[in-house]
């Protein structure tokens, strides 16, 4: 039996799930993936057997629960002494943008929903959504101009947590086709080649749901 168990939803639809299960992934944490449907009557009831919140993603790890996204991946960090870049600035850097990623982008959300399979979907763009795209843009460049261009393909040069948490955010443009600048582009070919990222996205295009809701575009 595994030593921890990730409780997730449906991989085509759950952007929150997907950062805490590919951060596992590149961590190099084996552990048992516990799947639950979203959008069915007795979702809120499976949930609940796992954690508090009602929702997902929820880590089990021995007596301790983890529910959170964010807390999940910090947590990982906690125990395995990775996932955050070793220079004091850059780590208090990556803290931020994760942050920033965790409680903003409501436009983004809203307007493109999460949907790993889905490809060439169009939606009107309004100034909300063009200012949450821009200011990702923004934060990329500066993360791999500052910190990651010497140093590996990722926002930091080598895999973290910030890149986990951007992970959807990469689904998401490539669902829609954003607009963005050159280095954006780059870094989301490099993102989207992630053999754990593509296992994701592989699982999400062989899964049998469809949620109306985040089928727009």
């Amino acid at each position: 039996m595994a030593e921890f168990t990730l409780v997730i939803g449906n991989k085509n639809y759950s952007s929150w799930a997907l950062r805490p299960w590919i951060l596992m992934k590149h961590l190099g944490l084996p552990f048992e993936e516990k799947l639950i449907p979203l959008d069915t009557p007795t979702f809120k009831q499976e949930v609940a057997k796992y954690g508090p919140s009602g929702g997902m993603p929820v880590l089990k790890h021995g007596n301790i629960t983890v529910w959170d996204s964010l807390a999940i991946c910090e947590y990982l960090a906690d125990i395995t002494g990775k996932g955050w870049p070793r220079d004091l600035e850059a780590r208090a850097f990556a803290r931020s943008v994760c942050a920033e990623m965790h409680a903003g982008f409501v436009n983004l959300r809203m307007e493109w929903p999460f949907n790993a399979r889905a490809r060439n979907r169009r939606t009107f763009m309004t100034p909300g959504l063009e200012m949450d795209i821009e200011r990702i843009d923004e934060i990329w460049i500066d993360c791999r101009r500052r910190y990651g261009s010497d140093h590996g393909p990722w926002l930091f040069g080598e895999y973290s947590i910030a890149d986990a948490m951007y992970a959807p955010v990469v689904l998401r443009f490539n669902t829609y086709r954003a607009q963005v600048s050159d280095t954006t582009r780059w870094y989301m070919a490099e993102a989207l080649q992630d053999p754990a990222l593509q296992e994701w996205v592989h699982a999400a295009q062989q899964e049998p749901w469809t949620i109306e809701a985040f089928e727009v575009g």
